[in-house]
């Protein structure tokens, strides 16, 4: 009899403890399933398919909101302009928060990096330190080394165009490496560059879903520090990460009593720091803000040219439209700088319309709710993740008739030119977009003034996926240069390039 009752306390117990963890509708708007629903609809949609096409599909037959659950957490997929900035941006206050990553972002970043920090007073001074480096005005200060190392980016993609990823790779990351830190990288091999590529990586596997049983139990961290055993190789890489950041700044810190240092984030922020202007930082969150741009900023933007290159080679006869106005404006005897770009309105829409076209970052990052919130009469709970289908956005017919077509006269409506959505949304849209949209200016500009851009097309769709970032699967190209001059004048400038980028080494 006794083993009778213990039976059914042992049943009773599993039935609380299936209430209490089974996952909770709220009431979510669209709910469209369980997790063996959402397989299914996964299922039906085709095989190898990258997630935000996943969404487009959930989109196409759901509309712009749905919901479900993976494991216990509600999932929130907006796909609609209007309503991602209803509850982005309107409502920012309770939507700019982050999904928790314990292991990733708690422990192995010590919660200081701020693409995946809660909304919060520290999230709050990183932004400031990203906006000091990166502002619209702050960004006037990098042009003059975009414009030297997009003289180099196109010899060496004239040399060995078969290696344009690297070649890129190694652009994009001399870019950021020079915001932070006013020094470049000549090679993918230099130190700075290996040290972050490292860092990325590991964060990339701490982040994995199921990888961490403290993800799923964060009641682990209640146990005495000593014994959490999956803290502490985590642990020993925060601390060496924290350790050369804290070096990397006290080299900018020499330069600069040397005054032999370039303008960068890390120079400005010492000097807002040592007059006081940076109340609550201290060295080590300075060291994780001025790095951040790394992480956000290579494989975006690089990605980004490489579209570029891809538009160029599927829609020659834009390309053909964007030649005949440099041209025009600037003529055969020089190369493009960033002082003619106010009057190129149509390479202007030519960027535009590239980041509409293929968003490098198509589901941006999610967002997390920090409060129940009321839509469309349904709730999304405190705790929800949220996603903005950027993909489906730009997609959109009603927004951009003919979406899947390269047309940048679409922008010729200034409704529409000032359209940041594939940079994110509200408070934790990516503060390096003008960074972003600089380097790209300046290499497009400069290649298709000096070079065609020869080749069999590509396939526009097809794509590599690296997590949040997509790029384009490998294609081939040569570059041919449009005219003896042309060649002559890069020359010329490679040359100058080579000397002047001597003093950010």
């Amino acid at each position: 009899m006794p083993d009778l009752w213990l039976v059914v306390l042992c049943i009773l117990l599993a039935g609380v403890v299936f209430v209490l963890l089974r996952p909770k509708r709220h009431h979510l708007p669209v709910y469209i399933g369980d997790q063996e629903h959402i397989s299914k609809i996964m299922g039906s949609i085709e095989m190898k398919r990258a997630p935000w096409e996943v969404f487009d599909g959930l989109a196409k037959k759901y509309g712009p909101i749905c919901s479900f659950h993976v494991g216990r957490q509600p999932v929130v997929v907006l796909s609609s302009s209007q309503l991602a900035g209803d509850l982005l941006e309107k409502r920012g206050d309770i939507y700019s928060s982050r999904p928790r990553l314990i292991m990733a972002n708690d422990i192995l970043g010590g919660g200081l990096r701020g693409v995946t920090s809660p909304y919060g007073d520290y999230w709050r001074r990183w932004r400031k330190l990203q906006h000091a480096g990166m502002s619209a005005r702050a960004t006037l200060a990098y042009r003059e080394h975009q414009t030297l190392e997009s003289t180099v980016l196109l010899r060496d993609l004239l040399r060995h165009p078969n290696g344009y990823r690297d070649i890129i790779q190694r652009f994009s990351a001399s870019i950021v490496i020079s915001i932070s830190y006013g020094r470049r990288a000549s090679s993918l091999e230099d130190t700075v560059v290996k040290a972050n590529v490292a860092s990325i990586e590991a964060y990339l596997r701490a982040a994995a879903p199921g990888k961490f049983l403290v993800d799923a139990w964060p009641i682990l961290l209640k146990l005495p520090r000593r014994l959490q055993w999956f803290r502490h190789a985590a642990d020993r890489k925060h601390a060496k990460e924290t350790k050369y950041n804290l070096q990397l700044l006290q080299d900018v810190q020499k330069r600069m009593d040397a005054g032999i240092n370039k303008e960068c984030m890390a120079s400005r922020t010492l000097e807002a720091l040592a007059e006081g202007e940076y109340e609550g930082v201290n060295k080590v969150e300075l060291a994780f803000g001025v790095a951040a741009p790394f992480a956000a900023g290579v494989d975006t933007t690089a990605g980004s040219i490489e579209y570029a290159l891809v538009a160029i080679m599927c829609y020659p006869s834009v390309a053909r439209k964007v030649r005949a106005e440099l041209d025009e404006v600037i003529g055969r005897s020089r190369l493009p700088t960033f002082e003619d770009e106010p009057v190129l309105p149509y390479l202007q829409n030519f960027l535009r319309e590239l980041v509409r076209w293929r968003p490098v970052v198509p589901l941006a990052v999610p967002h997390s709710v920090t409060q129940d919130d009321i839509v469309l009469g349904a709730c999304i709970p405190k705790g929800a993740t949220v996603y903005g289908n950027i993909y489906t956005m730009m997609q959109d017919p009603n927004m951009f008739p003919n979406p899947s077509q390269f047309l940048p006269e679409r922008f010729d409506d200034k409704a529409l030119q000032n359209m940041v959505l594939p940079f994110g949304f509200g408070r934790r849209s990516c503060p390096g977009a003008h960074v972003a949209l600089q380097s790209l200016f300046i290499v497009v500009a400069r290649l298709l003034w000096t070079f065609d851009v020869v080749g069999p097309n590509p396939d526009p769709n097809a794509h590599v996926n690296h997590g949040l970032v997509r790029t384009p699967a490998p294609f081939k190209f040569t570059l041919r240069a449009r005219d003896d001059n042309a060649l002559k004048c890069l020359e010329t400038e490679v040359a100058h390039a080579d000397r002047k980028l001597l003093e950010w080494e």
